[in-house]
C-alpha cells in the first residue's frame, strides 16, 4: 500500500469528525434481498450461516402479494422477499438480476428529515415518507435510489416495540441450528459500470454527506489478467461503510465485469459480516456446506509474519490453522484483520459474503487483493467468464 493510501487510512478519525452531520445514521437496520423462493432461501441461511428465525409476513398475516422471512444473528437482520403472483413488479427484479440485494435499510432517528435532506440534495425518490402502525406502535419509512435499482430505506423505529415492524409476526420454528458467531454488517460493496465510480462517490458525498476515506486504483488492485478501482465511502460516525468498485482495463474480463454482465446492472457485490472468532465461524460454516474461494498458495502464508512485523504486530492465531481454512491476513498501523470470501451464494456469479475479524485494523485487506483476485479468477476460468 502506498504512503498516500496509508496516510488517508490512518487519518480516518479526523475525516469522520469532518463528515457532514445532516444525515446522522445509527446503523444498518436490515438488508432485504429479492429472491425466487424465500422459504428455501431462509432455510439455506439458517443452516449454512447460522441465522435464526425472527419474523414473518405472508398470506397468514394478510399479505396477499409478497412473503417475507426475517432472519437474525446478533445485530444482523436479513429480509428475504418473494412475490406471490406473476403480476408483482418484484418479478421483474428477479428475472433481470436473479437473487440479489434490493434494500439497504439505514436506521435513523427521523426518517422524514433523512428523506428531505437527501432528496433536496438530488436523490431520486423511491418512496415518500409513510407510517406503518399496529398495536405495538409506529414505524416511519422513506426510501431513495442509489446505484442501479438498489434502494436506501430510512427506518425510524423509536416509537415501535413489536418484533420487527407492522405487518410481521414472530416466526416460530422448530428448526433452530446454532448461530455461528456473526455479529454485525461491517461494510457492503457496490459494483458500478465503466467510468461510474467517481459519479457515485460524488453522489454519496453530496447527497448522503459521506467521506471518501480510502482509495485504490488499478495499479494496486490488479493481477496478470484483470484490474479494478475502488473507493471507500463512510458516514460521519463510521458505522456505515460502502466501498464502490468499477472495472479497469486488463488483458481479460475482471470480476466486476462478470458481475455487471450477470446482474445486468450496478448492484451490491458482497456483504461483509463481522465475527469475534473467525476460526470457529469458518469451521462451522464449512461443516455446514458453505463454499469459499480457494486457499492462497503456501508462499502467501510464508510471507505473513514479515508483513505483520512491518507494522509491529504479532499474529495471535495459529497460522497453520488459518491456512487450512483459507483465511487471509492483512495489517495496518492500527492492527491486523482476518478475512475470507464465500463463493457466490446463488447460481449467477453475483452476490457473495465476506467474513471478517478485525484485530484493530481499519482497512479492507489491501495486502490480500492480489491473492484474492487470483482466487476469483480461478473460479472465473472454471465458469468460462475470465
Amino acid at each position: 500500500m502506498s504512503k498516500h493510501i496509508e496516510s488517508v487510512n490512518y487519518g480516518l478519525e479526523k475525516i469522520f469528525e469532518g463528515a457532514q452531520d445532516f444525515l446522522p445514521l445509527l446503523g444498518t437496520d436490515y438488508v432485504e434481498l429479492y429472491v425466487g423462493n424465500a422459504k428455501q432461501a431462509a432455510h439455506y441461511y439458517k443452516t449454512a450461516f447460522g441465522f435464526q428465525s425472527f419474523a414473518y409476513k405472508g398470506l397468514e398475516t394478510g399479505s396477499k402479494d409478497t412473503v417475507s422471512y426475517v432472519l437474525k444473528q446478533d445485530k444482523i437482520r436479513l429480509v428475504l422477499t418473494t412475490p406471490l403472483n406473476s403480476k408483482n413488479t418484484i418479478n421483474e427484479h428477479i428475472v433481470k438480476h436473479g437473487d440479489g440485494v434490493k434494500v439497504i435499510a439505514l436506521w435513523v432517528e427521523d426518517a422524514r428529515k433523512a428523506y428531505n435532506e437527501t432528496t433536496s440534495r438530488g436523490a431520486k425518490s423511491y418512496i415518500e415518507p409513510y407510517e406503518e402502525t399496529d398495536e405495538h406502535g409506529q414505524v416511519v419509512k422513506a426510501g431513495i435510489y442509489t446505484y442501479g435499482e438498489t434502494v436506501h430505506m430510512f427506518v425510524e423505529r423509536k416509537n415501535y416495540n413489536g418484533v420487527f415492524m407492522p405487518g410481521f409476526v414472530t416466526w416460530e420454528s422448530d428448526y433452530k441450528p446454532e448461530p455461528l458467531g456473526l455479529k454485525y454488517v461491517d461494510h457492503m460493496v457496490g459494483n458500478v459500470g465503466w467510468g461510474q465510480m467517481n459519479t457515485w462517490v460524488k453522489w454519496y458525498e453530496d447527497v448522503m454527506g459521506f467521506e471518501n476515506f480510502l482509495s485504490f486504483d488499478d495499479k494496486q488492485i490488479h493481477t496478470e489478467y484483470s484490474a479494478l478501482m475502488s473507493k471507500v465511502m463512510s458516514n460521519g460516525n463510521g458505522r456505515i461503510k460502502f466501498p464502490i468498485n468499477e472495472p479497469a482495463e486488463g488483458k481479460k474480463r475482471s470480476q466486476i465485469e462478470e458481475y455487471l454482465d450477470f446482474y445486468e446492472s450496478a448492484g451490491v457485490q458482497h456483504i461483509a459480516v463481522a465475527t469475534d472468532d473467525i476460526i470457529k465461524t469458518i469451521k462451522g460454516m464449512r461443516a455446514r456446506g458453505v463454499e469459499f474461494l480457494s486457499t492462497p498458495p503456501d508462499a502467501y502464508y510464508e510471507a505473513v509474519p514479515e508483513r505483520l512485523l512491518t507494522h509491529n504486530h504479532e499474529l495471535r492465531e495459529d497460522i497453520e490453522t488459518l491456512k487450512s481454512l483459507g483465511i487471509m491476513i492483512d495489517a495496518d498501523e492500527e492492527g491486523y484483520l482476518l478475512q475470507i470470501f464465500t463463493k457466490p451464494v446463488q447460481d449467477r456469479p453475483t452476490l457473495f459474503f465476506e467474513i471478517i475479524q478485525r484485530m484493530g485494523a481499519r482497512g479492507f485487506g489491501a495486502g490480500n487483493f492480489k491473492a484474492l483476485f487470483e482466487s476469483i479468477e480461478r473460479e472465473q476460468a472454471k465458469r468460462g467468464t475470465l
